[in-house]
């Protein structure tokens, strides 16, 4: 089906919360590059990106925010959440202390907005030999959270797209009851399947 060019595209706030280095700059460079850097250095304040997106007959307009990770701009983070749509917060797979913080950026986002997007995503599951969170305990965290989940590898790709058409569609179908809209659906992906649970159903790893 053609999209109707002459139709307005309302603009989404999507906004990259998370520790320094646990990957956002990648994830989202993965996305709209579709490349990976290992150099990388640190994001200084706030940097953003615009993508539209087709989803079905619908098109989306995503304003992507990649925000510092250092506690030196935690100050500004407040400032650029107030107006989002969507937000992720990131950890890194290896790093334990990235996964205890990720609480805080939930909670940043939902002192400004309580009804918004979430996704908590852990990153850099090319890292299996180094992993420190299993994904049992990301699936629990977001369980506890109220929270959609997703593990993904910037450096690889792996679930990358899926982490922002999920976004998109979750956005276009903001229509539905406030029930439909604030029920996640826990998203795990292993390297060899794909699991998709429902946060009200038992995890079972099997």
């Amino acid at each position: 089906m053609n999209l109707d060019e002459n139709v307005e595209i309302k603009k989404n706030k999507l906004v990259f919360l998370g520790e320094q280095s646990v990957g956002k700059t990648s994830l989202i460079t993965r996305y709209m590059y579709d490349s990976f850097d290992s150099t990388y250095q640190a994001t200084i304040g706030i940097d953003f990106l615009s993508k539209t997106l087709a989803i079905g007959d619908k098109k989306i307009h995503l304003q992507i925010w990649d925000t510092a990770g250092t506690e030196r701009f935690r100050s500004l983070i407040p400032n650029y959440i107030r107006d989002l749509s969507a937000a992720v917060a990131v950890y890194d797979i290896t790093s334990v202390s990235s996964f205890d913080q990720v609480e805080r950026s939930i909670d940043d986002v939902r002192k400004e907005r309580s009804d918004v997007v979430i996704v908590l995503c852990g990153n850099k599951t090319d890292l299996t030999e180094k992993r420190r969170v299993s994904m049992e305990q990301g699936a629990r965290r977001a369980k506890e959270l109220g929270v959609t989940f997703m593990e993904a590898s910037a450096k690889t790709g792996h679930n990358v797209k899926k982490l922002f058409l999920h976004i998109a569609s979750a956005l276009v179908n903001e229509g539905n009851s406030k029930r439909e809209k604030s029920k996640p659906i826990n998203i795990i992906v292993s390297p060899h399947n794909e699991k998709y649970i429902d946060p009200d159903s038992s995890y079972c790893g099997c």
